[in-house]
């Protein structure tokens, strides 16, 4: 038991070490709830995002002030309203509207001041009047027109932190209210950044909030880990088919977590629905990654840059992770993965020189940088072959790799023209079958691997006809 901790926590050590690695100088933007500041974990999330910057990626801030701007207004007896996701006030509601931006601001700068981060707030964002749309005067809203691209890179390069409050200027110097998620992806796209957080409480993809649809994947806690465009659109489509029927269901009905700040469940499942179709928006325009995470949770934002699978929603477009053959400097990665199943007994032990002479059977699952999953295809004849030595990381066990790597080397034995592939197993009898495999004899394996087979093991045959 001692050998397999000290294992487990070095693969999560290599795991840190080697995301250091991949995203130094990596430009990473993050959106803040204002309600946040107010909770239990504002000192927490600050120091992570003080350790991340001393990791070396170039951190820009843009926190929200929702929160703040509603208590200003209230107190000063200013109504308002909100269309599309936009605050509709008049002129005269300007004044407060900054002061309460730049209060958020100010206390952001202030906290990181707390950890000898030295951060500058800017008037970086250029902006013009919404206007009037469809009959509707959208008043002190404006839209996001120019962002100052090269100045933000000289506070970064200058080892400064940015942050943005949700004002823009336009032209001749007036201020508008703009919404901060979208001056977030905005940002991003603009930096081209490789992740855009979004740090929200309660924050959860996950069956207490939405339809997910059937075949994504689900991580132990019940939320979806990572989605990729396709998954996306599907997600949104199932979600907003019915979303004004939830709407009836659950208006006015309180999130039932005792963390949550004075918001129904049907604003903050449209409110995350909105930071989706963001996200969507920021990776097809050359965001690497975006991230949706659950400001509740302590450590959630080390977690998701720091490991494969984190603890939020990733959404991306590309190379986050493919299966591709395995090559000789992937031997090592793969010996060290398979190392738990040989000890449960679920496979059996492989050496380096059988993975270097079989090697061209094998195919990996890469996920940034690290083996993940790994398989191979033997064949034994022109009828048959074996999908052998299938292993998943356990960390990523719930986003459907392993099937990923079935049908992978299914289809392979189809394009061999094969009558079948086979599995032995002593342990994972269930999932095969699962798959469409069924049992069969021992007496109907090739010669070759039947001499092979142990009785004393007892592994079962299970096989898959493809013709």
């Amino acid at each position: 038991m001692e050998e397999q901790a000290i294992f487990t926590r070095a693969e999560h050590i290599r795991d840190v070490i080697r995301y250091i690695s991949r995203f130094k100088n990596a430009a990473v933007v993050i959106y803040l709830d204002d309600r946040i500041i107010d909770s239990a974990l504002w000192k927490s999330h600050i120091r992570d995002i003080s350790l991340i910057h001393e990791a070396g990626l170039r951190v820009i801030l843009v926190p929200g002030a929702h929160k703040h701007i509603d208590k200003i207004l209230a107190e000063n007896n200013i109504a308002w309203e909100r269309k599309d996701g936009f605050r509709i006030t008049t002129d005269d509601a300007m004044p407060l509207i900054k002061t309460a931006a730049f209060d958020v601001s100010n206390i952001v700068m202030s906290s990181l001041a707390g950890e000898h981060l030295t951060a500058v707030i800017g008037n970086w964002v250029r902006a013009r009047a919404k206007g009037v749309l469809n009959g509707t005067d959208y008043g002190s809203a404006g839209e996001i027109d120019k962002i100052d691209d090269d100045t933000i890179r000289t506070v970064l390069a200058d080892g400064f932190i940015p942050i943005f409050p949700c004002i823009g200027w336009s032209l001749s110097g007036k201020p508008y209210n703009i919404s901060s998620m979208q001056l977030a992806a905005q940002i991003a796209v603009h930096m081209q950044a490789d992740k855009l957080f979004f740090l929200v409480p309660d924050a959860e993809l996950s069956a207490q909030y939405f339809t997910l649809p059937p075949d994504i994947g689900i991580s132990p806690e019940g939320c979806i880990p990572a989605m990729n465009i396709e998954e996306l659109d599907e997600f949104l489509r199932v979600n907003e088919k019915t979303e004004k029927s939830c709407k009836k269901q659950v208006d006015g009905k309180k999130v039932t977590s005792d963390r949550s700040l004075d918001i129904t469940q049907q604003d903050l499942r449209e409110h995350i629905l909105s930071i989706v179709r963001l996200g969507r928006t920021a990776c097809t325009q050359g965001v690497t990654r975006v991230h949706i995470l659950n400001s509740s949770l302590n450590g959630t934002l080390p977690c998701e840059i720091f490991s494969d699978l984190g603890s939020g929603t990733m959404i991306y477009s590309s190379n986050y992770g493919k299966l591709r053959p395995m090559e000789r400097k992937d031997i090592a990665a793969v010996l060290t993965l398979i190392q738990p199943f040989v000890r449960k007994g679920i496979l059996l032990p492989r050496t380096e020189e059988q993975l270097e002479s079989q090697l061209n059977d094998y195919v990996v699952y890469e996920l940034d940088g690290g083996i993940r999953a790994c398989s191979a295809l033997h064949i034994y004849d022109n009828k048959q072959a074996e999908i052998a030595a299938v292993a998943v990381d356990e960390t990523c066990a719930h986003i459907g790799i392993g099937p990923k790597i079935m049908d992978y080397l299914i289809a392979r034995a189809k394009q061999l023209s094969l009558a079948s592939v086979f599995v032995l197993t002593t342990q994972t009898t269930d999932w095969f079958e699962s798959l469409g495999f069924t049992s069969d004899d021992i007496s109907t394996l090739p010669e070759k691997r039947k001499a092979l087979w142990s009785p004393a093991r007892g592994s079962k045959l299970l096989r898959l006809k493809l013709k």
